[in-house]
């Protein structure tokens, strides 16, 4: 049923270009500290770099485990199914950093998301990973679901702060500079956006 890929390519790429929902995994090195798993979606928010290197961008939220994570030790799986068409899943494991805005890769990276505009969605950085492993399986017990659109509210809360305001946003939450587990996380102030 499964079987392993080494490249992101053809059918496989298609396949991952085409769903509107994708989920992240990572983990911090403790045996106690916390898994994170996030959904995550918004049409033209994800790209594929080359047969090896997937990116999306990291929007505002409550948390930054992902980022976290991805600085302690890198390790990251991304996972599609899908819940229309033919049944499928796939993972792509791999290795992971948070690209921050004032890295000099941030302005070339963003340029790879046309579709989107970063201001609306308070941008905190772009996830780049590197395919270790890439797998997929038959996704038999998948449900039928039907996409309707993206949601708005997300943009609409968003849109209306500046890199100040973000910056003061981001400082009031509690798991945003620091993991749930206490791991750097977000740096604090966010540098001024280039965008």
């Amino acid at each position: 049923m499964g079987k392993t890929y080494e490249r992101i390519d053809g059918r496989l790429r298609t396949f991952i270009e085409e769903q509107p929902l994708f989920f992240t995994a990572t983990a911090p090195l403790s045996d106690e500290g916390t898994i994170n798993l996030s959904p995550k979606g918004l049409r033209g928010s994800f790209a594929v770099l080359d047969a090896f290197t997937l990116a999306y961008l990291d929007f505002a939220g409550s948390n930054a485990e992902t980022i976290a994570h991805l600085r302690e030790n890198g390790r990251i799986t991304l996972m599609w199914c899908a819940f229309q068409g033919p049944p499928n899943i796939v993972r792509v494991h791999g290795r992971g950093e948070p690209v921050f805005r004032d890295d000099p890769r941030f302005t070339d990276l963003l340029a790879r998301f046309p579709g989107i505009d970063p201001r609306q969605h308070g941008l905190r950085a772009i996830i780049v990973v590197r395919a270790d492993l890439v797998r997929d399986s038959c996704g038999y017990a998948v449900p039928h679901m039907a996409y309707e659109e993206d949601r708005t509210l997300h943009g609409k809360r968003f849109a209306r702060e500046d890199d100040a305001s973000l910056s003061a946003y981001f400082t009031r939450k509690e798991h945003i500079a620091t993991s749930l587990d206490g791991l750097p996380a977000l740096p604090l102030p966010l540098p001024p956006s280039s965008f």
